[in-house]
């Protein structure tokens, strides 16, 4: 959403309207419960889902009825008059903090004012959280994948266990230990393993590189060197040149150096231009890309270098490769990135940020679970 309240990206939308209309071609009556942003458990308007209402009409073709609450007496007064074919979507169910805190009575609140026959979750992007409206309410009605859901856990789960090789893993982001539990699985299963974004910094630390006022993760840079060591010959790629800044700002000018040149006040924001060569010749070769994080700071045009050649060079073998993109900040730059290059193609753009993370590590998601357990 925008500070102004409008939908700045409707891709999590328009990736579910598949299953919506999956069921409404067999007349039944769907009611959809989701959520927006972090309201603390609280009703608070910039969080409404009423706009999402009104971009789903559209999308659709259809009326969608929106109801400003998701479990009280008016939410089970309007849905007596629903009738199959009918769309309604519910508000915010994190206006409640039982949502959250994966309260058995609000699941139980849920269902007694929907009534619902079956729950069908095709929300990927929370699938990762015991919520109630996830985890809990699977307990008390049968619940079944969504199609999103199905193909993103296939997808993912294909890339990681069974994929064509080889496969590379393309690691960016900030925070390596948000990320150990996948560095270590791709040190064990991919071929390749390139690194960028800020998580870099790290490694070219730990090699005696200078790296000025660059950001470093102090709680994952005790696990970098366990990281080196426990890669294969010819399998971990760090950068071998950067795109350093005076600054983190839009004024900022970009320069290219080498490792031993970056200087005292510099912050590095980006690969250097013999990296973005480097990586984009050994991702034409792969059978099997998995990108996950950005490669440099995206929010700056002069800093997005990287992550846009390695978006051109990932497209542009699309024919020969399957590109699974990892959702949050990643897929964010890649959408961007396609409406500026309209002919752009990959194979799987995830909807799911942590979701699509802790799978492709290997834990369990409790939503997937709970069905998994029906």
């Amino acid at each position: 959403m925008t500070d102004g309240g409008k939908i700045s990206s409707d891709y999590r939308i328009v990736q579910t309207l598949p299953t919506i209309q999956y069921l409404l071609a067999r007349r039944c009556e769907v009611i959809i419960i989701s959520h927006l942003g972090r309201p603390k458990g609280e009703f608070d308007k910039e969080f409404s889902l009423e706009p999402v209402s009104q971009r789903l009409a559209e999308l659709l073709e259809v009326p969608v009825e929106f109801i400003d609450d998701c479990c009280n007496d008016n939410v089970k007064q309007k849905l007596k008059r629903s009738m199959p074919g009918k769309v309604t979507l519910l508000e915010n169910v994190r206006f409640y903090p039982g949502e959250e805190s994966n309260d058995p009575e609000f699941a139980q609140y849920l269902k007694d004012a929907i009534k619902p026959a079956y729950v069908v979750h095709d929300e990927f992007g929370a699938i990762h959280r015991a919520h109630a409206s996830t985890e809990g309410i699977s307990h008390l009605v049968p619940a079944v994948a969504g199609l999103l859901l199905e193909t993103e856990v296939v997808t993912l789960l294909s890339a990681i266990e069974d994929p064509a090789r080889p496969l590379v893993a393309v690691m960016g982001g900030a925070k390596i230990s948000d990320k150990l539990p996948l560095v270590e699985r791709f040190l064990k299963t991919a071929d390749k393993v390139l690194v960028g974004g800020a998580m870099a910094n790290n490694f070219l630390s730990e090699q005696n590189h200078p790296i000025g006022k660059s950001l470093v993760d102090t709680e994952g840079a005790q696990h970098v060197s366990s990281i080196i060591s426990a890669a294969k010959p010819g399998q971990l790629f760090i950068p071998q040149d950067v795109a350093v800044g005076a600054s983190v700002s839009v004024e900022a000018k970009r320069s290219d150096v080498g490792l031993d040149e970056v200087g005292d006040s510099n912050v590095i924001l980006d690969l250097g231009y013999e990296t973005m060569r480097q990586y984009a010749d050994i991702v034409s070769s792969a059978r099997t890309v998995i990108w996950n994080g950005p490669l440099g700071m995206t929010s700056l045009e002069q800093f997005a270098q990287g992550s846009m050649a390695m978006a051109q060079a990932l497209s542009d073998n699309h024919e020969t490769l399957d590109c699974i993109v990892g959702g949050g900040d990643t897929a964010d730059f890649v959408l961007d990135w396609l409406e500026k290059n309209p002919k752009g193609t990959f194979k799987h753009i995830s909807t799911g940020g942590g979701a699509s993370l802790e799978l492709l590590s290997g834990a369990k998601l409790p939503g997937v679970e709970a069905l998994l357990s029906k």
